[in-house]
């Protein structure tokens, strides 16, 4: 054989060989498995890693919206009719949270730390300054005639001090004051005959510059899925505001953080302080952000659902209020507080119908996250809670007049962040590289193709029989 012919064959070989590598490749999945278990090794609470230094301060900034819903028509609601109220906002707040008091537990397994929040007052990023007046629910006065609505002689004390210092359903307060507390008349009443009363009210009170108790993390370190999963908090594995063991889990993040290696079919779960419980969010659609791809997940309407499994939430035990809202007065030291997705989207139309200026819409008011599935590291996100009140007609209490009982709308918020570009770049070149392992084994393929088709090229070309040539001599006798 020719040392032609013979190198023909061998290219058809190879072609052969590094075809089937490439397929066996692809089907065991070796370079895949490979990058995967460098991500799982490297993503873990640990001193001196990335993942640890981006945990404990994250670099992208977060931003807190505040919408207030301004009541437009209070005495017509006193009178029984339909609450009309206007949108007024966003009032923007840079929102600082590093992890503070860190202490690694167990060999390392486990890690301590606190959440301290703090907002900072972004003027150009609002509508107008915290001393925009809003009026809204007197929140601190519903729930004192909830507290003593059983009670007539203390009711009557209550409602008549009201009405001597002209004390109704409704007030008018700041921005500033109601989300970070002013000192209320009616509890600064009350805490003469019960001392440990706080006559400070505030929807955030006490949550600037604070942390809301200290958390303890698993690392990650014996298994990746543990990555940033809350084992307990403020001491406790589990809450005890609910009537059931599964709705007092703790279970999943605090939803800043997430395990690498996420698959669309899976179930991620986030314990959320705000809300007093656990929620899960579910795969939704393929996302990119600033070129990276991503996987975005979001609660579904089954989380906040009026089903068998949410029973445990009702409060009190077996009086639920309908799908999409959640009473958590256990957890907010009994205020008829209400919480539900902005607009009451994805709850019971009834909730949209009681009160006119609600427009449920999913783009604005959805919860969202977007995940970088290799890393775990989330892209962008938007929490959206509304916070609302529970208010009623009671006939020992004038002040309420002939109010329907309603779920009334006090506020919105938009907790949201994005990448910010350092963090984008090396993520992105984490991603580059990664393709590139993932895809040796279909380069593979495509080389095993190409040399297959130089070798039937050159094959073809050697079948071919040669013209043949026929040459004319003239001679001359």
């Amino acid at each position: 054989m020719s040392v032609k012919s013979c190198c023909i064959y061998s290219t058809g070989v190879i072609s052969i060989l590094t075809l089937i590598a490439g397929i066996v490749l692809v089907l065991s999945q070796v370079f895949q498995n490979i990058l995967n278990a460098k991500i799982k090794k490297e993503i873990v609470l640990r001193n001196g890693t990335h993942a640890f230094d981006v945990w404990e301060n994250p670099p992208p900034p977060v931003y807190m919206q505040f919408y207030f819903f301004n009541v437009t028509n209070p005495a017509e609601v006193l009178k029984g009719e339909r609450p009309a109220v206007l949108e007024v906002g966003p009032y923007t707040y840079r929102e600082f949270r590093p992890m503070e008091r860190v202490t690694f537990l167990e060999n390392g397994t486990k890690v301590s730390a606190v959440n301290t929040k703090t907002y900072v007052f972004q003027s150009d990023m609002s509508k107008g300054p915290e001393s925009d007046l809003i009026r809204t629910v007197n929140v601190p006065a519903m729930t004192v005639m909830e507290k003593f609505k059983d009670t007539s002689f203390i009711a009557n004390i209550i409602s008549s001090y009201m009405k001597s210092v002209n004390e109704d359903l409704f007030t008018t307060r700041t921005v500033g004051e109601l989300l970070w507390g002013y000192e209320d008349g009616l509890l600064k009443a009350l805490k003469v005959v019960e001392p440990t009363l706080d006559d400070v009210f505030g929807l955030f009170y006490k949550q600037n510059a604070t942390d809301d108790g200290e958390y303890v993390f698993l690392t990650g370190q014996q298994s990746y899925k543990d990555f940033a999963v809350i084992d307990q908090w403020k001491g406790q594995n589990s809450l005890n505001w609910w009537t059931t063991d599964e709705c007092n889990m703790i279970n999943g993040t605090n939803g800043a953080s997430f395990h690498p290696i996420i698959t669309k079919n899976e179930t991620l779960y986030m314990f959320s302080s705000d809300l007093c419980r656990s929620i899960y969010a579910i795969y939704e659609e393929e996302s990119s952000v600033m070129g990276i791809p991503g996987y975005r997940f979001s609660p579904p309407s089954t989380v906040f659902a009026n089903t068998t499994e949410n029973a445990g939430f009702c409060s009190p035990p077996g009086n639920c209020l309908g799908s999409g809202v959640l009473q958590v007065s256990a957890c907010k030291q009994d205020a008829p507080i209400v919480m539900s997705s902005p607009h009451f989207y994805q709850a019971d139309e009834k909730f949209v119908e009681d009160i006119f200026g609600m427009k449920p819409n999913k783009k604005q008011h959805e919860t969202i996250i977007d995940i970088n599935p290799l890393t775990g590291i989330v892209l962008q996100a938007a929490k959206r809670l509304q916070v609302n009140v529970l208010v009623e007609k009671i006939p020992v209490f004038s002040q309420t007049g002939d109010i329907r009982t309603l779920v009334f709308p006090v506020l919105y918020l938009n907790e949201s962040v994005v990448i910010d570009e350092v963090s984008a770049k090396q993520l992105q070149v984490i991603v580059a590289e990664g393709n590139v392992v993932v895809n040796i084994p279909f380069m593979l393929i495509g080389l095993g193709i190409l040399l297959g088709v130089v070798f039937m090229v050159v094959q073809c070309r050697q079948r071919i029989p040669e013209p043949i040539r026929i040459e004319y001599s003239m001679f001359w006798y």
